[in-house]
């Protein structure tokens, strides 16, 4: 336990035999149950696990840790197994569901791969603990070690953060696409999990959910640690499918926070902005071929759309500044 709540990680592992049991056997002495989810792996992360899981209960019946309120739940580690691949947001919703079903007070995602080190989960883990947030997430672009992720990594994270503040309204936000999370009950409970996008754009689609349900977000800075893991993204489909989802999402949160919820003209003043700009860029290439005075009306009109964009973006940041709970710890951990 931690500050008297229980805590639960779940690590989801695709192809990870040579690192999920060091993931497994250095498990935050905090953690009263991890859920390790085999997605489908090809290689022997099953047997792994299993053998690792068997092993470290052994140990907890043997010798029960005490931690900060209690001692913890057994067994301790829950091998899951899917028969199919389903993504790495998949796994972790079978991980949340159990935690749900559970009760588990506050639960962490870690990596299977190792990128999540014991002391980084404590760090994402307390502010939900504390009470001070109901979801937390790691920022690598906080932390003096920044420059260790890899340069094609860091110009789809800053464009893709871009995307995730429109989308989700969580405007201060940075590093959406950080895998190390922790999550209370009542937020995992409020957004729906079970709908939750299954590809690896789960944690900004789930952004938007915990927008929608009004949930505090708080950023807080860790190191990057990249090891000798492979990545399991694929660019080509990775940048149009999140795309998409994140786009369907942001019409999804204005309709049921400011239509459903309660009522706001934001969602009008973005869909004129966005028809007016549309319309205008059209309206402009059209007079550009045809050498027509629709050049300038064009022109006007799509400045126009920009310029209702970026008031709707205004109205959408002072409507949800209250919901982030930004923890600048500028300070590289060592």
């Amino acid at each position: 336990m931690y500050r008297e709540q229980t805590i639960g990680a779940v690590i989801p592992a695709y192809n990870e035999e040579a690192h999920i049991g060091d993931v497994i056997e250095t498990l935050p002495e905090f953690v009263d149950r991890a859920y390790i989810i085999d997605d489908g792996s090809t290689d022997g992360t099953w047997e792994e696990i299993q053998r690792h899981a068997e092993t470290v209960n052994e140990r907890s019946v043997a010798n029960p840790p005490v931690t900060d309120g209690g001692t913890a739940l057994e067994p301790r580690v829950v091998p899951i197994q899917h028969e199919e691949n389903r993504g790495v947001g998949g796994a972790i919703k079978t991980g949340y569901l159990r935690a749900l079903d559970d009760g588990v007070d506050v639960t962490a995602v870690m990596g299977g791969d190792g990128q999540t080190e014991p002391d980084i989960v404590k760090r994402i883990v307390d502010p939900v603990a504390r009470g001070d947030a109901e979801y937390a997430k790691g920022n690598r672009l906080l932390s003096g070690d920044r420059d260790d992720m890899p340069r094609l990594r860091q110009v789809g994270n800053f464009t893709l953060t871009f995307l995730t503040k429109i989308a989700s309204g969580y405007w201060k936000l940075m590093d959406p696409q950080n895998g190390s999370t922790a999550i209370s009950h009542e937020a995992l409970d409020a957004v729906g999990i079970e709908e939750m996008y299954e590809g690896y754009g789960y944690c900004n689609d789930l952004l938007i959910r915990l927008n929608t349900h009004g949930m505090r977000v708080a950023d807080v800075s860790r190191r990057a640690v990249y090891k000798d893991e492979t990545s399991h993204i694929r660019y080509r489909t990775y940048v149009p499918k999140v795309s998409a989802m994140l786009l369907r999402g942001f019409i999804r949160r204005l309709h049921t926070k400011y239509f459903v919820k309660d009522f706001h003209p934001i969602p009008l003043v973005y869909y004129l902005g966005a028809f007016s700009a549309g319309s205008g860029l059209l309206a402009a290439l059209t007079g550009a071929v045809s050498e027509d005075r629709g050049l300038i009306g064009g022109f006007l009109l799509f400045v126009i759309g920009c310029l209702s964009l970026l008031l709707a973006m205004t109205f959408d940041l002072d409507q949800n500044k209250d919901l982030e709970v930004l923890l600048y710890d500028r300070e590289a951990e060592k």
